[in-house]
Protein backbone atom coordinates (compact mmCIF):
# COMPACT_ATOMS: atom_id res chain seq x y z
CA UNK A 1 0.00 0.00 0.00
CA UNK A 2 1.43 3.21 -1.04
CA UNK A 3 -0.55 6.73 -1.19
CA UNK A 4 -0.44 8.29 -3.98
CA UNK A 5 -1.86 11.60 -5.43
CA UNK A 6 -3.74 10.75 -8.71
CA UNK A 7 -3.86 7.36 -10.35
CA UNK A 8 -3.24 6.12 -13.88
CA UNK A 9 -5.38 3.99 -16.22
CA UNK A 10 -4.18 0.60 -15.13
CA UNK A 11 -4.16 1.28 -11.03
CA UNK A 12 -5.44 -0.71 -8.78
CA UNK A 13 -7.07 1.88 -5.97
CA UNK A 14 -8.68 1.69 -2.99
CA UNK A 15 -9.82 4.79 -0.57
CA UNK A 16 -11.32 4.79 2.93
CA UNK A 17 -14.09 6.97 3.34
CA UNK A 18 -14.74 8.50 6.71
CA UNK A 19 -17.45 7.16 9.52
CA UNK A 20 -17.44 3.84 7.22
CA UNK A 21 -16.34 0.95 8.40
CA UNK A 22 -15.54 -1.93 5.68
CA UNK A 23 -18.18 -4.34 6.93
CA UNK A 24 -20.72 -1.34 6.63
CA UNK A 25 -20.05 -2.33 2.56
CA UNK A 26 -21.56 -4.74 0.67
CA UNK A 27 -21.64 -6.56 -2.75
CA UNK A 28 -23.83 -3.96 -5.11
CA UNK A 29 -22.55 -0.84 -3.23
CA UNK A 30 -22.39 2.30 -5.41
CA UNK A 31 -19.74 5.22 -4.02
CA UNK A 32 -21.16 8.60 -5.60
CA UNK A 33 -21.25 12.15 -5.49
CA UNK A 34 -23.52 12.74 -2.30
CA UNK A 35 -23.58 16.88 -2.92
CA UNK A 36 -24.00 16.70 -6.92
CA UNK A 37 -25.85 13.07 -8.10
CA UNK A 38 -26.07 11.32 -5.12
CA UNK A 39 -26.52 7.16 -6.22
CA UNK A 40 -30.24 6.47 -5.96
CA UNK A 41 -31.95 3.04 -6.01
CA UNK A 42 -33.78 1.91 -9.18
CA UNK A 43 -37.66 2.05 -8.82
CA UNK A 44 -37.75 0.44 -12.40
CA UNK A 45 -35.60 0.93 -15.61
CA UNK A 46 -36.37 0.92 -19.11
CA UNK A 47 -33.58 -1.20 -20.84
CA UNK A 48 -32.60 -2.25 -24.43
CA UNK A 49 -31.97 -5.90 -24.43
CA UNK A 50 -30.10 -8.13 -26.74
CA UNK A 51 -31.11 -11.70 -26.31
CA UNK A 52 -28.39 -13.73 -27.32
CA UNK A 53 -28.93 -17.69 -26.29
CA UNK A 54 -31.87 -18.18 -24.51
CA UNK A 55 -33.31 -21.63 -25.25
CA UNK A 56 -37.31 -20.86 -25.30
CA UNK A 57 -39.14 -17.46 -25.76
CA UNK A 58 -39.44 -14.65 -23.04
CA UNK A 59 -42.98 -13.21 -22.15
CA UNK A 60 -43.38 -10.24 -19.69
CA UNK A 61 -42.87 -11.69 -15.82
CA UNK A 62 -39.77 -13.56 -16.54
CA UNK A 63 -37.08 -12.95 -13.81
CA UNK A 64 -33.72 -13.94 -14.05
CA UNK A 65 -30.79 -12.49 -12.33
CA UNK A 66 -28.60 -9.09 -13.51
CA UNK A 67 -25.25 -8.77 -13.16
CA UNK A 68 -24.84 -4.93 -13.36
CA UNK A 69 -21.45 -3.56 -12.01
CA UNK A 70 -21.18 -6.17 -9.23
CA UNK A 71 -24.31 -6.73 -8.18
CA UNK A 72 -26.56 -9.88 -8.62
CA UNK A 73 -30.27 -9.06 -8.49
CA UNK A 74 -33.32 -10.54 -9.85
CA UNK A 75 -35.07 -8.57 -12.06
CA UNK A 76 -38.29 -8.82 -13.83
CA UNK A 77 -39.22 -7.87 -17.36
CA UNK A 78 -42.47 -6.13 -16.39
CA UNK A 79 -43.26 -5.01 -19.37
CA UNK A 80 -42.07 -5.74 -23.17
CA UNK A 81 -42.55 -1.90 -24.51
CA UNK A 82 -41.47 -2.86 -28.40
CA UNK A 83 -39.46 -5.35 -30.39
CA UNK A 84 -36.68 -3.48 -32.16
CA UNK A 85 -33.93 -4.22 -35.13
CA UNK A 86 -30.90 -4.63 -33.21
CA UNK A 87 -28.59 -2.75 -35.87
CA UNK A 88 -30.73 0.39 -36.48
CA UNK A 89 -32.54 0.55 -33.60
CA UNK A 90 -36.27 0.98 -35.58
CA UNK A 91 -39.05 -0.44 -33.90
CA UNK A 92 -40.47 -3.48 -36.02
CA UNK A 93 -43.38 -4.43 -32.96
CA UNK A 94 -44.76 -2.52 -30.59
CA UNK A 95 -46.06 -4.34 -27.09
CA UNK A 96 -45.07 -7.56 -28.47
CA UNK A 97 -45.99 -11.01 -26.63
CA UNK A 98 -42.74 -12.35 -26.56
CA UNK A 99 -39.42 -12.33 -27.47
CA UNK A 100 -36.07 -15.17 -28.83
CA UNK A 101 -33.06 -15.47 -29.14
CA UNK A 102 -31.54 -12.74 -31.68
CA UNK A 103 -34.17 -10.39 -31.18
CA UNK A 104 -33.48 -6.88 -29.30
CA UNK A 105 -36.26 -5.14 -27.30
CA UNK A 106 -37.22 -2.17 -24.86
CA UNK A 107 -38.19 -3.77 -21.50
CA UNK A 108 -39.26 -2.25 -18.59
CA UNK A 109 -37.94 -3.96 -15.91
CA UNK A 110 -38.52 -4.42 -11.78
CA UNK A 111 -35.53 -4.65 -9.15
CA UNK A 112 -36.61 -7.82 -6.73
CA UNK A 113 -34.20 -5.83 -4.47
CA UNK A 114 -32.64 -2.44 -4.33
CA UNK A 115 -30.54 -1.88 -7.02
CA UNK A 116 -28.56 1.11 -8.36
CA UNK A 117 -28.31 1.56 -12.19
CA UNK A 118 -27.79 4.59 -14.31
CA UNK A 119 -29.09 5.73 -17.72
CA UNK A 120 -25.97 4.04 -19.90
CA UNK A 121 -25.56 7.61 -21.42
CA UNK A 122 -24.94 9.37 -18.33
CA UNK A 123 -22.69 6.54 -16.73
CA UNK A 124 -21.79 3.40 -18.82
CA UNK A 125 -20.69 1.62 -16.15
CA UNK A 126 -23.36 1.68 -14.01
CA UNK A 127 -25.67 1.43 -17.23
CA UNK A 128 -24.84 -1.76 -19.08
CA UNK A 129 -25.76 -5.80 -17.39
CA UNK A 130 -25.85 -9.32 -18.31
CA UNK A 131 -28.58 -11.29 -17.74
CA UNK A 132 -28.05 -14.50 -16.57
CA UNK A 133 -30.14 -17.73 -16.21
CA UNK A 134 -29.81 -21.42 -16.15
CA UNK A 135 -25.90 -20.84 -15.46
CA UNK A 136 -25.30 -18.74 -18.66
CA UNK A 137 -25.43 -15.31 -20.01
CA UNK A 138 -28.96 -15.37 -22.09
CA UNK A 139 -28.84 -11.53 -22.65
CA UNK A 140 -26.79 -8.48 -22.35
CA UNK A 141 -28.38 -4.67 -22.34
CA UNK A 142 -27.79 -1.04 -21.45
CA UNK A 143 -30.40 1.19 -19.48
CA UNK A 144 -32.09 3.81 -21.66
CA UNK A 145 -34.40 5.36 -18.51
CA UNK A 146 -34.31 4.96 -14.66
CA UNK A 147 -37.06 5.88 -12.31
CA UNK A 148 -35.50 6.64 -8.86
CA UNK A 149 -37.06 6.08 -5.70
CA UNK A 150 -36.35 9.43 -3.33
CA UNK A 151 -35.57 7.56 -0.51
CA UNK A 152 -32.45 7.22 0.65
CA UNK A 153 -31.29 4.19 3.15
CA UNK A 154 -27.38 4.73 1.84
CA UNK A 155 -25.22 5.72 5.02
CA UNK A 156 -24.66 10.00 4.29
CA UNK A 157 -21.02 11.10 5.41
CA UNK A 158 -21.37 14.40 7.55
CA UNK A 159 -20.04 16.47 4.76
CA UNK A 160 -23.39 15.25 2.72
CA UNK A 161 -25.36 15.93 5.58
CA UNK A 162 -23.99 19.53 5.90
CA UNK A 163 -24.56 19.87 2.01
CA UNK A 164 -27.96 19.12 2.02
CA UNK A 165 -28.47 21.59 4.72
CA UNK A 166 -27.46 24.06 2.81
CA UNK A 167 -29.52 23.84 0.12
Amino acid sequence: HESLSEAEPGDNVGFNVKNVSVKDIKRGMVASDSKNDPAKGAANFTAQVIMLNHPGEVHAGYQPVLDCHTAHIACKFAVLQQKIDRRSGKVLEEGPKMIKSGDAAMVEMVPSKPMVVESFADYAPLGRFAVRDMRQTVAVGVVKAVCKKEATDGKTTKSAAKAGKKK
